[in-house]
C-alpha cells in the first residue's frame, strides 16, 4: 500500500473512533441522567394520613462516657423488638437495612450478636405459630451483592421465612458518574458466591470484582421498620437502630406506634415488595374505620424518601421566635434543610444540633465530612453546635424535635439521615412525623433525653463542645458540597 493510501486509511479510520467514542460518552451521559430521574416504582415517596396516635412508645438506646473515661450504654429498642416479634400470631414484616456479623466482634462486653439474634427470633417464632407468615426484607448488601452467602438469610429460608432481596436496579441512581457506565456494560452479569479474590471492604471473606462494581453504585434500601399483629391491633416500630453486630453500641431512637397509621408502614413495605419479589406479597388484614382526626389531637403520620425531607423543611420553615429546634443526626449535608435551619436561626428560633463527629466507621477513622464542614457553616449563622462524645461507636439518630411558643410541639424520627442520598427519593427511608402538645409523654421524653445529652446531666458525658471537632477549612467544605452534588460517596 503506497503512503498515499495509508495516509487516507488513516484518515477514513479517525472519525470513526471518534464516532463511537462519542456515542459511548452520550450513552454514558443518557443513562446517568435517565436512571438518576427515571420515574419511581409504585408506593414509595408515601405521604400517609394523619391519624389519632392511641398508642406512642419513644425508645432511646443511649451510649455515654462515665466519670472513669469508659464507654457504658443502656440500650432498649433491639429488645422491644424481640418483644414484638414474640407476640405476633399472623403476620411480621420486618424491613432492615444492615443485617450481618461484619465489621464487627460481638465479643466486646458493650456488643451483642444482633443479626443472630434477630434470626433465632423469627425461626422460634416461626416454628412455635406455623400458621404465622413472616417477610424479611433487606439490602443486597448483606450479601455483598451476591458475592458470599448470608447464614442468617440462609438459616431463614430454611425454616420457611420468606426472605426478599431488595431490587436496587429499580431505584434511582445516586452516582451517575459510575451508575451510567455500570447499567449499560455490567449490571446483566450476575454474581455468585462461590469466592471470589478481592479483599471484602467489610469483613474478611474474599468477593468477586462483580461484587465492586455493585458497591460503587453507592445505593440501598435504607430503612429499619416491623410491623406485626398484637392481638386484635397492629404495631409498628420505625427506628434508626440496625440489627448489625457492630452497631450494637450506636445511640439510636425508636418510635414504636399503634392504630390506622401502622397500615400506610405496612403499605409502604407492600412497595418494596411489589418491585423486589410480587410472590412474598401477603393477603392485606382488614383495616378498621378510622375517625378524622382533629386538629389539636396527637396525631402520627408515615412519611418515606423525599415526603420526610418536605415535612422536615416545612417544620423548620414554621420556626421562629419563641420556637426551640433540637436535632439530632448522624449525617447532615442536605443543602435545603441547612438552609431551613439558619432561615429559623435568622428569625430568632432556638436552633441546637447534637452532631455526630464522623469520626468513627467501625475501626476506621473518618474525615468529619459532612458534619464537621457543615457545623462550621451552621456555627456561624447562629445555630449552636454540640457533638456526641463517641468513642468507637456512632451517634446514629435521625431525629428533628421543634416545640413552639404557643404550647404545639412536633417531631419527626426515622431511618433517614439528612443527605441527598437519604432524601430525594434515591434511597428507600421511613419516618414518622407525630404532633401534638409539649405535655404529649413521647415529645416530653424525647424533649428531656436531648436536654439531658446536649447539658451532660448525671454525671454522664453525652455530648462535647463545639471547638472539640471545629473545622473551618474551606478545602473541606468544597469536597463535601461537591461529594453531595455528585453522589461520590458514603453519605
Amino acid at each position: 500500500m503506497s503512503e498515499t493510501d495509508q495516509a487516507e486509511t488513516g484518515r477514513i479510520r479517525l472519525p470513526w473512533r471518534r464516532i463511537a467514542l462519542a456515542t459511548l460518552a452520550l450513552a454514558w451521559i443518557g443513562s446517568g441522567i435517565w436512571h438518576s430521574f427515571k420515574p419511581l416504582p409504585e408506593g414509595l415517596a408515601l405521604t400517609g394520613g394523619q391519624y389519632p396516635a392511641p398508642v406512642i412508645e419513644f425508645l432511646a438506646d443511649d451510649t455515654w462516657v462515665d466519670e472513669n473515661g469508659e464507654r457504658q450504654t443502656d440500650q432498649v429498642i433491639f429488645d422491644r423488638k424481640l418483644e414484638l416479634i414474640g407476640k405476633a400470631e399472623r403476620l411480621v414484616v420486618a424491613d432492615m437495612f444492615l443485617f450481618n456479623e461484619f465489621a464487627g466482634d460481638a465479643d466486646d462486653e458493650d456488643m451483642r450478636a444482633l443479626s443472630a439474634e434477630l434470626t433465632e427470633a423469627l425461626i422460634k417464632r416461626q416454628g412455635s405459630v406455623p400458621e404465622l407468615r413472616v417477610v424479611f426484607i433487606t439490602d443486597p448488601l448483606n450479601t455483598i451483592y451476591g458475592g458470599i452467602e448470608s447464614p442468617h438469610l440462609r438459616a431463614m429460608r430454611e425454616a420457611g421465612i420468606e426472605v426478599v432481596l431488595t431490587d436496587l436496579h429499580r431505584l434511582r441512581d445516586s452516582n451517575p458518574a459510575w451508575s451510567g457506565l455500570w447499567r449499560l456494560c455490567c449490571q446483566w452479569v450476575g454474581n455468585n458466591s462461590n469466592g471470589g479474590w478481592l479483599p471484602n471492604p467489610v469483613g474478611d471473606e474474599p468477593i468477586t470484582l462483580r461484587s465492586w462494581m455493585r458497591l460503587a453504585n453507592f445505593n440501598a434500601n435504607h430503612r429499619k421498620t416491623l410491623v406485626v399483629d398484637h392481638g386484635e391491633d397492629w404495631k409498628g416500630l420505625v427506628t434508626s437502630a440496625n440489627p448489625h453486630d457492630a452497631s450494637s453500641a450506636h445511640s439510636n431512637q425508636a418510635l414504636v406506634v399503634s392504630g390506622p397509621a401502622v397500615f400506610d408502614l405496612l403499605a409502604s413495605e407492600r412497595a418494596i415488595v411489589a418491585f423486589s419479589n410480587a410472590d412474598a406479597l401477603w393477603e392485606r388484614p382488614p383495616q378498621p374505620n378510622s375517625p378524622p382526626a382533629r386538629t389539636h389531637d396527637e396525631t402520627v403520620q408515615v412519611l418515606t424518601e423525599s415526603a420526610i425531607r418536605d415535612a422536615v423543611i416545612g417544620l423548620l420553615d414554621a420556626a421562629g421566635e419563641g420556637d426551640e429546634v433540637e436535632l439530632s443526626m448522624f449525617y447532615l449535608s442536605h443543602r435545603g434543610i441547612i438552609e431551613a435551619m439558619k432561615g429559623a436561626a435568622e428569625r430568632g428560633a432556638s436552633v441546637r444540633a447534637l452532631l455526630d463527629p464522623n469520626e468513627h466507621a467501625f475501626g476506621r477513622r473518618k474525615n468529619g465530612v459532612p458534619n464537621r464542614p457543615v457545623a462550621a457553616e451552621l456555627t456561624r449563622a447562629g445555630v449552636e453546635v454540640r457533638w456526641c462524645h463517641t468513642t468507637g461507636e456512632q451517634c446514629h439518630e435521625k431525629l428533628l424535635l421543634v416545640r413552639f411558643g404557643d404550647g404545639r410541639a412536633e417531631l419527626i424520627a426515622g431511618t433517614a439521615n439528612y443527605t441527598r442520598r437519604n432524601l430525594d427519593d434515591l434511597n428507600p427511608e421511613t419516618a414518622l412525623h407525630l404532633r401534638g402538645s409539649d405535655a404529649t409523654p413521647p415529645l416530653v421524653r424525647a424533649s428531656e433525653r436531648f436536654d439531658e445529652r446536649w447539658n451532660n446531666r448525671h454525671g454522664r458525658s453525652y455530648s462535647l463542645d463545639y471547638d472539640e471537632y471545629a473545622v473551618e477549612s474551606r478545602l473541606r467544605y468544597w469536597q463535601y458540597r461537591i461529594m453531595e452534588a455528585t453522589g461520590l460517596s458514603t453519605f
